[in-house]
């Protein structure tokens, strides 16, 4: 079970309803009616590390419909801010949207239609780090000790080698690269700079910051003071940290709400995919290496994730299976589907905050980066359907049932390849029970003490119940490579 603590805080009420869906704006959708440069590569051409592909903010906007369709209400997307880079996580000013992306008039629009339709927004933040760019690091290439920005960044010598691959770069920057200079955050100026970023574009109708490498900013009163920030702005706003690891330093109610749930991600790979995970893509992800696991050994991953934070916490943990960082799911289970379904299943029926990487529901594949940021095809033609439809049906699942997004949770019971657990809120009982082995298994469900003899409940995935005799839950054979989930009353 998981831990019942308390915190003296709160988190985003909204978070807890939310299925996020996150965007890499490049390669979404282009809009209409906005000039292009000429030299981007064709849509539907493999992605390379430097090539645009001009996907933006209007597209966005203009697809709205098929997100809401899908049953998405949150959006989080990757960097926004003008860049060289077609990640943009080489941020040359902060307060200009790119206009590659539309503008800040865009993303205006495009924060006003989502409110209009009730959902939320979440902006990447790189705090971290800026670019070669940004204003003042040139600054500092142009006018070197005379430059006023001197100590916004940690100079060890002279000249810079900021363009010279001759030379290692002799100023600090993010894992090494020239050209992401890295914040001297012990310099004042540079932490109003960024905190009045933070604050900025809150004011500005963001709905929270998903941020960038946040543990490289070794700092907790830095954090301290940007929740602090943000807070006041918006106490609704949400603030979610990028952290691959355990990440109760951040998780004590003064810094984040919660943090992308990489953990989970692995955990999910090592049950559902299990020995035929392509291990060779995971390596060099955060969350590697990863071991096939038993239903035995699932249930104890997920009972010590939970036990990690406070219910508060966990019921808004950003849960992902993949993101722009790693190859996509599908593509790590080697195109099993039936993996990649049952992980869905699973992460719709979890405590937190479920986030779809564009295009997983239509069956898009990508091995690691930059292969995983494939362009989005808006060719239905190509799209898997059947899978599109199944997430729209998980979606649907969590919405309809409140116990799915703040119940208690309860394993009830992990035998080889069968997993199963009950989400209590409220008189309602939901019970999931998933069957990840090539052969059927029939339900025998210890649930004396949880549920009373003679209780009924009702298949809210496919037909049929399952009642309980003798403290058992039985009456039902979940076929290979299925899950059920079952409703009280």
């Amino acid at each position: 079970m998981n831990n019942p603590g308390t915190t003296s805080f709160t988190t985003p009420e909204w978070v807890k309803d939310a299925v996020f869906y996150q965007i890499f704006p490049d390669r979404f959708a282009q809009g209409t009616g906005l000039p292009k440069p000429r030299h981007l590569e064709p849509w539907d051409s493999p992605p390379t590390e430097h090539g645009f592909k001009g996907g933006d903010l209007v597209g966005v906007a203009e697809h709205l419909d098929y997100l809401q369709d899908l049953g998405i209400n949150a959006l989080y997307f990757s960097p926004v801010f003008q860049s060289a880079a077609n990640h943009r996580y080489h941020t040359y000013d902060y307060y200009r949207v790119d206009p590659l992306l539309g503008g800040n008039e865009a993303l205006r629009r495009l924060l006003d239609e989502c409110h209009r339709r009730s959902m939320r927004v979440v902006l990447d933040g790189v705090f971290n780090h800026a670019s070669r760019g940004f204003f003042q690091f040139h600054d500092i290439l142009e006018n070197g000790l005379s430059s006023p920005y001197l100590d916004w960044f940690i100079v060890n010598g002279w000249p810079l080698y900021a363009y010279d691959s001759q030379h290692r770069p002799n100023y600090a920057a993010w894992w090494g690269l020239r050209a992401l200079p890295k914040f001297n955050l012990q310099t004042p100026e540079v932490r109003e700079f960024l905190l009045g970023v933070a604050g900025y574009w809150i004011e500005q109708g963001v709905d929270g910051w998903r941020l960038d490498v946040p543990g490289e900013i070794d700092d907790d009163n830095f954090w301290r003071d940007f929740r602090r920030v943000v807070k006041s702005r918006n106490p609704d706003a949400y603030i979610v940290g990028e952290i691959w690891h355990e990440a109760q330093r951040w998780l004590q109610g003064d810094q984040f709400d919660a943090v992308m749930n990489y953990l989970l991600t692995k955990a999910c790979l090592g049950f559902f995919v299990g020995h035929g995970l392509n291990q060779a893509l995971t390596s060099g992800a955060g969350y590697a290496p990863v071991d096939p696991l038993s239903a035995e050994s699932f249930a104890a991953a997920i009972e010590y994730l939970l036990g990690l934070y406070s219910t508060q916490i966990n019921q808004v943990q950003l849960n992902l299976l993949d993101s722009h960082d790693t190859a996509r799911f599908l593509t790590l289970a080697r195109g099993d589907e039936s993996a990649l379904r049952l992980a869905v299943l699973f992460v719709m029926c979890f405590p937190g905050a479920p986030c779809i990487y564009y295009g997983d529901e239509v069956g898009m594949e990508g091995g690691r980066d930059p292969d995983c940021r494939r362009s989005f095809s808006w060719e239905a033609g190509r799209w898997n359907r059947d899978l599109r439809d199944y997430f729209k049906r998980c979606i649907a699942l969590r919405k309809s049932h409140p116990a799915l997004r703040r119940g208690e949770f309860r394993t009830l019971l992990a035998q080889n390849d069968l997993y199963c657990f009950g989400r209590r809120l409220d008189g309602e009982t939901v019970v999931c029970a998933l069957n990840t082995g090539a052969g059927p298994r029939p339900l025998d469900i210890p649930v004396e003490g949880y549920l009373p003899a003679r209780t009924v409940l009702h298949g809210v995935w496919d037909e049929g119940e399952a009642r309980v005799r003798a403290g058992r839950l039985s009456g039902l054979t979940l076929p290979p490579r299925s899950g059920v989930v079952l409703v009280q009353g």
